[in-house]
């Protein structure tokens, strides 16, 4: 089976999902060169925090951009842009001694960088690439892939600090990040027209208008916020949290694994059961569970397996969002302007990841304790599931279009 650009079916979701996994999985690696960075440098968490919480504003704020631009002129360039991009931010960062030039290259480079190589582009190029027999099935794969940067990359970024220390190991990172650049080239080639879609041949802007006119939408946008905040804070203040606590400091590295690794098969899951079950419901059913997870995280004795229990809980509904979410929004508005239109939801999700990741530093700083953020999530996993209850799952109506 062939893709609309003439490529395997195979090789087109691979490549895209191993781009996934290099994108997330670097992120995701940075995180372990905290402690180690701000105990040479004498910065504060708080200065950490912003760094990458703008890294995740501005990845959401640019992925609509870039998504509009992979649409028009296809994925391929845009992924490659983004791959070298990445690579320039990571090394640079190995020289980011102040505050300032360590948010231009941990914050404004890699956090643009993201968004031109990020899961988003990915997504959006199997969207359109893959006949909509198999879309769901590749939108699991590729989040699937992104899941597993967890599982392989955090490792690796491991490996490296403790062989290089943090700055070279920035350096070694964005070596890695350079394997992007080849693995765009199966994913080249300006995509066909939509092949199914309830609008179809709009303009940019009659999609937006379309979009932002459309209710099920807007809850999706709001519900996704959620899911940035939940899994921004966790990635990057876990492990500083797990080490507050007194434990093995590898234990935030392997609570992290944990979660990548069962992500792995849920996410995969999740994009199969989202082409047989309803979506919304699903999502509502993991934004709850979430809720119940950190709860119990909690109100726990803090051990060790406490920790382990409630990373394998987390990783069962971490990135399992995304093939539901982006799913919705080919359900809804079809496939010719998914990539964009995905952009703005992931937008909303890379707001409460800017709040996530720059609440978790400030209000450590200011109470000495990540308790109030904790719960901050469970209330914001609650208002998910709720949110996601009343969102359509149909195709928009025509009539809904003002041009």
């Amino acid at each position: 089976m062939l893709t609309t650009n003439g490529r395997p079916v195979v090789l087109v979701v691979a490549a895209a999902a191993i781009i996934a996994m290099l994108s997330m999985g670097l992120r995701a690696a940075i995180p372990l060169y905290q402690v180690p960075m701000l105990t040479e440098v004498g910065w504060g968490r708080t200065e950490f925090a912003l760094a990458l919480a703008l890294q995740q504003l501005l990845w959401g704020a640019f992925s609509p951009v870039f998504g509009g631009i992979a649409d028009k002129v296809g994925p391929g360039r845009v992924l490659a842009f983004g791959g070298l991009l990445y690579s320039a931010g990571l090394a640079l960062m190995a020289f980011s001694t102040d505050p300032t030039t360590f948010t231009i290259t941990a914050g404004l480079m890699v956090g643009t960088a993201q968004a031109a190589a990020g899961m988003g582009i990915a997504i959006g190029a199997v969207g359109r690439m893959v006949p909509e027999e198999r879309r769901s099935w590749a939108f699991g794969i590729v989040t699937m892939g992104s899941s597993a940067g967890m599982l392989v990359i955090l490792p690796v970024g491991q490996v490296f600090l403790d062989a290089f220390g943090w700055s070279m190991g920035f350096v070694a990172m964005g070596c890695l990040a350079l394997v992007m650049v080849p693995l765009a080239f199966p994913l080249s080639g300006k995509p066909a027209g939509p092949t199914v879609g309830a609008v179809a041949n709009l303009t940019i802007g009659q999609a937006l208008r379309e979009a932002f006119r459309h209710r099920s939408y807007l809850l999706l946008v709001l519900g996704f916020f959620v899911c940035g905040f939940h899994v921004s804070f966790i990635g990057t203040h876990l492990p500083a949290y797990i080490s507050d606590l007194g434990l093995p400091p590898a234990t935030g590295a392997a609570a992290l694994m944990t979660i990548g690794v069962v992500n792995v098969i849920s996410a995969y899951t999740a994009g199969v059961l989202g082409g047989r079950f309803s979506k919304t419901k699903m999502l509502s059913l993991m934004y709850l569970s979430r809720a119940i997870f950190i709860t119990g995280m909690m109100l726990a004795p803090k051990t060790e397996l406490t920790i382990y229990v409630f990373a394998f809980g987390l990783g069962l509904f971490w990135l399992s969002t995304v093939p539901l979410t982006s799913g919705l929004v080919a359900v809804m508005f079809g496939t010719q302007y998914m990539t964009m239109l995905f952009g703005f939801v992931f937008f909303s999700h890379q707001i409460g990841s800017f709040l996530g990741v720059y609440l978790g530093g400030l209000l450590f700083d200011q109470t000495g304790s990540y308790n109030v953020v904790w719960w901050m999530g469970v209330g914001l996993g609650l208002f998910a599931a709720l949110v996601h209850l009343p969102i359509s799952e149909k195709p928009v109506e025509r009539s809904a279009l003002t041009t």
